[in-house]
Parts: structure tokens; sequence; C-alpha cells
């Protein structure tokens, strides 16, 4: 646990009922990546507490070996064992560091790749081109509702048949838990019934009532003669639903995954015209700064000063 890690390097002990506080503060995902990375970094011949010549000079020693954006990952493991351990100083933060890490970034860095987003028009060729079974009207589901809510795939198949509400305008439906609400306040996202060829309100009712017991997971494995099973489905599951549906367009699968779906709706949201901050709203993004990839993306043709000319 990252908290053993940490105690073992700085030689201080801790009861459970500290360890178990401290350790529920982050993620188990989160847990698990901040131990290997506090690891690697002990493993190097750094300390904890550590200074920010030696952290400058891991910077320059990690480098050739690793990716800037996993550097930066293994500085954010360092800044959280500095202080949850309130030591008077993190010298994560010091300019020194900063710096290394602009330097890096300047010499080693590359450009970031994300997937491709998958569009509307791409979401409604899929769906339109999708059958009638019951795995059928599960995928449908999955991507029209992934889609509009902008959802992460661990919301998506997070979700369970109680948190979707049915009303007049649409559903209502509460992310209990999701990466940027490790607390677990949770949110409400609405989806209303649509205008267009495609409806994922209408889509997601249908795919409900293939479900004999509303309760628990929503999306579920369906087994062979159409038979849905009760154990919730995986985050890999839907990436593959994602992958098959542009394999039956003919595209290449390699270039989308899961976060497809969130990436196509901003990108499809914003080219639309949709407020930046509504999609905001929808995705429930920590920060502008976090969706501008995709705001840059989705605006390229819409504010373009070509077309002001030709």
């Amino acid at each position: 646990m990252i908290k053993h890690t940490i105690s073992r390097a700085t030689n201080c002990t801790m009861t459970q009922d500290v360890v178990d506080l401290l350790e529920n503060a982050l993620s188990k995902n989160t847990r698990r990546a901040y131990q290997a990375d506090i690891a690697s970094f002990i493993s190097w011949g750094g300390t904890i507490p550590s200074t920010p010549e030696e952290i400058a000079s891991y910077i320059a020693g990690s480098v050739h070996i690793l990716r800037v954006p996993t550097i930066r990952r293994h500085l954010s493991a360092l800044s959280f064992a500095h202080e949850t351990l309130e030591l008077p100083e993190n010298p994560v933060r010091h300019a020194m560091v900063r710096t290394a890490m602009k330097g890096a970034a300047r010499l080693y860095g590359a450009p970031q790749r994300g997937v491709e987003p998958l569009l509307l028009a791409d979401l409604r060729r899929i769906i339109e081109s999708t059958g009638n079974s019951t795995i059928d009207v599960r995928n449908k589901a999955l991507l029209a509702l992934g889609f509009a809510g902008g959802f992460r795939r661990s919301e998506l198949v997070g979700l369970n048949c109680e948190d979707i509400v049915e009303k007049p305008e649409g559903l209502i439906v509460t992310i209990r838990k999701s990466k940027t609400d490790q607390e677990g306040k949770g949110r409400l996202v609405g989806i209303p019934f649509g205008r267009g060829r495609i409806c994922p309100a209408t889509l997601t009712l249908d795919w409900l009532a293939e479900i004999k017991d509303q309760h628990g997971p929503m999306f579920r494995p369906v087994r062979k003669g159409g038979l849905v099973g009760d154990q919730r489905l995986s985050g890999e599951a839907v990436a593959k639903v994602v992958k098959q549906g542009f394999l039956t367009l003919g595209f290449d699968p390699a270039h989308y995954s899961a976060h497809s779906l969130r990436a196509g709706f901003v990108t499809s949201a914003i080219q639309a015209g949709a407020p930046s901050q509504f999609v905001r709203k929808q995705t429930g993004h920590a920060s502008e700064a976090t969706m501008a990839r995709y705001v840059r993306l989705g605006s390229l043709f819409t504010e373009n000063a070509v077309s002001w000319i030709l």
C-alpha cells in the first residue's frame, strides 16, 4: 500500500486507522499508480523527505527512459507523499523542479496523441446499421447514452438501473461517483428526449425493458440466446463495442476507444455552437483547461478566419 511505502521511506509509524484513512483518500487505481511511482523514485536512490536538487536530478536521469507525462505523474506521487506527511516544505513545488520539468517538456516532450472522437454523424451511422437483437439493443443504448452524457467509461459501466429516472422531458441519470468526485457527492445529468434521427433517452429505455430485474448493474453481458446476465459490464467491453462500431463503418478501430464517446460529444457539441460551460456541465469536466483540446478541435472550422475570405 502507498502509505506503507511512504512509511518505510521515512521510518515513521502510523496506526492502522490512520493508514486506512489515508489509503481511502485516493481511488484504488491512483493508489496503485502512486505506490509504483514512489517505489520507482526510491529504487533510483531517492529519499523522502527529499530536496529540490534530488528531484531535479531524478528528472534529468529519467528523461531518456520515461515519457514526460509519466515523470509528471511520478512528481504528483512525490508531492502527495510530502504533503500527506505534513513535512515543512514540498520540494516538488520548488522553482528548480518546475523549471527542470519545463526543460524536459521542451527537449523531450511529444505532442499529445488522443483517440479519435466518435462524432454525431458516426454515431448515427453506427446505430442505424445495428440490428435489433438483445445485444444490439444494449450496444445502441451504451453508445447513445455514453455519447449524450459525455460519460467516462467508468461512469457508464458503474450505472445501476435505479440511477435512471424517466421524466416527461427525458431521463435524469445519477452519477454516484466519478474520477473527479472521489468523495462520492454525485451529480445529476439530463438526457433530453431527442428530436433527431436517434434518441439516446429512448434507446436507453429500450435496453432497460430487456432487463427483468430492474435493480443492480444497468449494462450487463448478453449471453447466447439473448439471455441478459446479472453482472456488471467491464470498461474493456465498452471499448470493444466502440471499436466494433467503427469496424462496421470500415474505419480502423485502432484509433478509437471508449473515450471516443466522451471526446465525440464535446467535439460535436462545440461544432453545433453549444457554449463550452454547458458542455462542461454535462460532462463534469473539472475545468475548462481539461476540456480545451476538444474545444479547439470542435472549433477548427467554425472559428476559422479562412471562412471570412473564401
